[in-house]
């Protein structure tokens, strides 16, 4: 995401230490394991927060409550959700504080995040990761949520949802999704969808196989420039054998050959099962003396692991996006072009 430059020259050599074979920040995966979300239902109390950028203007927020209340909810609000300190959603420690005001109460059942943009890293070292573990909820957001995603899988094992925020377009897909996922539990086989369209072939939402076969693993990833961000750090989970997959936005290829360059320097790449590339909207080339493309960058890193990899899948800054549960059990099958749950991703009553 064209933000900010998280990586200067020499970071990867810096880190190598940090991200060893062993996993990176490998201390901070949970003892205890995988720990699943308490599951949903309809007439349940969501909270929604703002943990990164402040929002353009109060409808924004009024959008976002009104669509989690037409999915069937009673919404609380952050007290600092509509804060704005320069670009971010509030002080630091508001912004942490409401988060964490989610999870101790009893009432709220999940907590959706407002919005991506910048700053959710920021806040990491406030979270109250204990207090996280003693009470799993479901945590839904994307883009800049990826630093918190990761950040309570590697400190508590807690599965969490990468997909639409509280501000995005909650349309028929994006509902069918949330229905399937969290009402009726579904384990849930994610294939892109084919709308019509005036072309004797099909043109929108195509996979890319980079290397073929299956691979089964726990999801990982997020946002690649966030998720690189976090290089080095104790929020970021092992790798190891793992399903990795990755989106961005604005990033020309020059950056994303730079960020997946760290990831292979750090050990990262070499240690997981399976690799799957979402969308990298508006990440074209632009001027200079010529550009490697998308293609060539994802096969240099990619086809050397020998995995089954694919892009194109609908994971990113798009309308229509998969909700991926981050830590869940998958099988990808880069072939087809999709990966399926292979487990329950709730706690069972």
């Amino acid at each position: 995401m064209k933000k900010r430059s998280f990586l200067k020259l020499g970071i990867a050599s810096a880190l190598l230490p940090l991200m060893s074979s062993a996993g990176m920040a490998s201390s901070a995966v949970n003892p205890k394991g995988k720990l699943l979300p308490l599951p949903l239902n309809r007439g349940d109390t969501i909270g929604v927060v703002s943990p990164s950028a402040a929002i353009a203007g109060r409808m924004e927020a009024q959008f976002a409550v009104e669509s989690m209340q037409a999915l069937g909810f009673k919404v609380k609000t952050g007290p600092h959700f509509q804060s704005r300190h320069g670009h971010l959603a509030g002080q630091d420690a508001d912004r942490a504080a409401d988060f964490n005001a989610m999870f101790a109460d009893p009432e709220v059942k999940a907590v959706i995040c407002l919005r991506g943009g910048s700053g959710a890293a920021r806040i990491l070292p406030l979270i109250d990761y204990e207090l996280v573990r003693q009470n799993p909820k479901i945590v839904l957001g994307y883009s800049d949520i990826t630093a918190i995603h990761n950040a309570l899988h590697a400190k508590t094992g807690l599965v969490t949802f990468h997909g639409p925020n509280g501000s995005s377009r909650w349309h028929a897909f994006n509902v069918q999704q949330f229905e399937q996922l969290f009402f009726q539990r579904e384990l849930i086989t994610f294939n892109n969808e084919h709308r019509p369209e005036d072309d004797i072939i099909v043109r929108n939402n195509r996979t890319n196989t980079i290397r073929g076969g299956k691979a089964r693993g726990e999801l990982i990833g997020g946002n690649l420039t966030v998720l690189t961000s976090l290089a080095g750090t104790p929020y970021l989970p092992s790798f190891k054998n793992k399903i990795l997959f990755l989106e961005d936005i604005n990033e020309p290829p020059y950056k994303i050959d730079r960020m997946l360059s760290t990831l292979r320097l750090s050990g990262a790449l070499a240690q997981i099962s399976g690799f799957i590339f979402g969308d990298c909207a508006r990440c074209e080339p632009g001027g200079g003396w010529g550009s490697l493309t998308l293609d060539d960058i994802l096969d240099d890193y990619i086809l050397p692991l020998n995995i089954p990899a694919y892009n194109g899948a609908m994971i990113g800054h798009i309308p229509r996006q998969f909700i991926v549960p981050v830590g869940a059990a998958a099988e990808m099958d880069a072939d087809a072009g999709s990966f399926r749950l292979l487990e329950p991703v709730f706690q069972s009553h």
